[in-house]
């Protein structure tokens, strides 16, 4: 499910550069450091920079948090694509909202001063995780203000209908894909949002 304030109505990924923020999803912790982002490098033909560290949170609390990195990251790198995951590891460590939202906000703000380019937000899949829930709720309350896209995979009709079976072959566990299911399952809504951003 695919939301957000696009600035055109097709965009061609082959030869786009496209950075990827996040943690152990956007690494790809479970599939042997290959995610949905290595996977768009083979497959669509885009350049990546992959700033992704397992156990990292949005919120600025230490030098690995991805404000912390992002701010490290070249600025000259000129992205034609800003992807930032909604880090799981804020909801799992207890993180308080208000300091995940001032993250937030500090990211969309760098990006868009720094790089000048359309930023996505992803979601983890669904699992059991009201900390997460309320951070998805408020995604979306700042996409209103802010005008970025949500790939919101853990409302998507198509990945809840996931059978029971192939949840088991995509997911290493609640939060983790595997190869197969970065392949089968993420991979595909990944491309869909970003070739209309």
């Amino acid at each position: 499910m695919l939301c957000g304030v696009f600035w055109s109505d097709f965009m061609e990924l082959k030869g786009k550069t496209v950075f990827f923020l996040g943690s152990s999803v956007t690494y790809g912790s479970a599939s042997g450091g290959i995610s949905f982002a290595d996977l768009m490098v083979e497959r669509c033909g885009i350049k990546a920079i992959k700033e992704a560290v397992s156990g990292t949170t949005l919120a600025d609390i230490d030098d690995s948090s991805y404000v912390a990195r992002l701010k490290r990251a070249d600025p000259s790198c000129a992205p034609d694509l800003f992807i930032c995951q909604l880090s799981t590891n804020d909801a799992g460590r207890g993180i308080p909202l208000e300091q995940t939202e001032a993250a937030i906000r500090e990211i969309i703000s760098y990006v868009r001063e720094v790089f000048d380019c359309p930023i996505m937000f992803y979601t983890g899949t669904k699992f059991e995780s009201v900390p997460y829930e309320r951070m998805i709720e408020l995604l979306r309350s700042l996409q209103k203000e802010y005008g970025f896209a949500i790939l919101d995979l853990w409302n998507d009709p198509d990945m809840l209908a996931v059978s029971a079976g192939d949840y088991a072959r995509y997911m290493a566990d609640p939060v983790h894909p595997t190869l197969a299911g970065y392949s089968e399952w993420w991979l595909p809504k990944f491309i869909e949002a970003c070739e209309v951003i």
